[in-house]
């Protein structure tokens, strides 16, 4: 694939100017996409759009396919928001951010869900995300009913997903459910115009695909097969990458490493099925930790420090054979930091 010469900026959209204590993706976004045009800069490039999780991370997210709800431009949606709310125009303050936006999108999902005029197209958008929308959503609520504690705490019955609970959970929950999907409705037709703004004025937009999720996430809560875990959730291993110069300890990052075997087995369907989305919603993808996907860092679960662990063999040329059979010959970037073997660089040359 040809990449023509240009220039980018990295900017997440919590960093844009916004009336509420973050960025988002109202007016400020189509200012800065004009911004960037008229300086001749043809690639924004961004972080992970998802919900975020522990620490406020756009690496730690609760869903590898949903769009961050903290986002959504509150102008753009019927809401009176809270006239005696302030924030700090320097720096997101996600505590206060949450708890004075958090009700404000509920309110406005609950326009939407009560207005006909959405009826029809919140209903194909329900049918096209079919996929991940129902479960992201009850996860989100039973997240909301047990106190925002993780996955693997909840009653048992929920935590492994016994069909009878989940069937019960749904219809207790339906109303909090049905505000989930309404809130990620809101932000595909947000995000559809970002695109269309950047894509009216020749502005690429990269995006970011970590190479893992979250241990609390509706991807694992919903995939347990696909990642080496106990039989109750607990992390079996983790990922992280071993001592180097920055730290004598290696990195622990805490997130669930595949099971690359049971992975292939569906043919690599839950992968290609996120860099599908993730291509419905960037012109470009940036691949966090290419690396990894050549050799990875294994820990044990229950460890400390990154220091004790093993190098393991990642999927390899079959995996991105198997991207391009599905999606065609995909424009990805390759994060290429830390300790590049010729492995590595082998895999990144065959893949292009």
């Amino acid at each position: 694939m040809t990449w023509p010469r240009s220039a980018g900026v990295l900017l997440h959209p919590t960093s844009l100017p916004g009336a509420h204590g973050i960025g988002d993706l109202g007016a400020s976004a189509q200012r800065w996409i004009t911004l960037l045009q008229s300086m001749g800069v043809g690639l924004w490039q961004v972080l992970p759009l998802g919900p975020t999780g522990y620490g406020d991370s756009p690496y730690q997210v609760f869903s590898a396919f949903a769009g961050n709800p903290l986002l959504l431009a509150l102008d753009d949606v019927p809401v009176v928001a809270d006239a005696n709310a302030s924030a700090s125009t320097r720096h997101v303050d996600f505590a206060r951010v949450i708890a004075h936006k958090r009700p404000l999108i509920a309110r406005a999902a609950q326009r939407v869900l009560s207005d006909p005029a959405h009826a029809s197209a919140l209903a194909t958008f329900r049918e096209q995300e079919r996929a991940w929308l129902a479960d992201y959503a009850l996860f989100m609520a039973l997240k909301e009913a047990h106190g925002g504690a993780p996955w693997y705490a909840w009653p048992r019955e929920l935590a492994l997903r016994d069909p009878s609970a989940l069937v019960h959970a749904t219809r207790r929950l339906a109303g909090t459910i049905a505000r989930f999907e309404a809130e990620q409705y809101l932000f595909a037709i947000q995000w559809q115009r970002v695109r269309d703004a950047a894509s009216d004025v020749g502005v690429r937009l990269m995006g970011d695909v970590p190479i893992y999720v979250a241990h609390d996430s509706a991807d694992v809560w919903t995939h347990p097969h696909l990642f080496q875990l106990h039989a109750d959730g607990r992390l079996r291993v983790q990922a992280g990458v071993p001592p180097d110069y920055f730290s004598e300890t290696g990195q622990l990052w805490g997130n669930p490493l595949y099971d690359w075997d049971a992975v292939r087995t569906e043919g690599y369907a839950w992968w290609i099925a996120r860099l599908r989305a993730a291509f419905s919603q960037f012109d470009i993808v940036r691949l966090d930790h290419f690396r990894g996907f050549e050799a990875y860092w294994e820990v044990a679960g229950d460890a400390t420090t990154a220091v004790d662990g093993v190098w393991r063999p990642g999927p390899g040329i079959a995996f991105f054979d198997a991207v391009q059979d599905a999606l065609g010959p995909v424009p990805i970037v390759a994060e290429n930091l830390g300790v590049i073997t010729p492995e590595v660089e082998a895999l990144r040359e065959h893949v292009g």
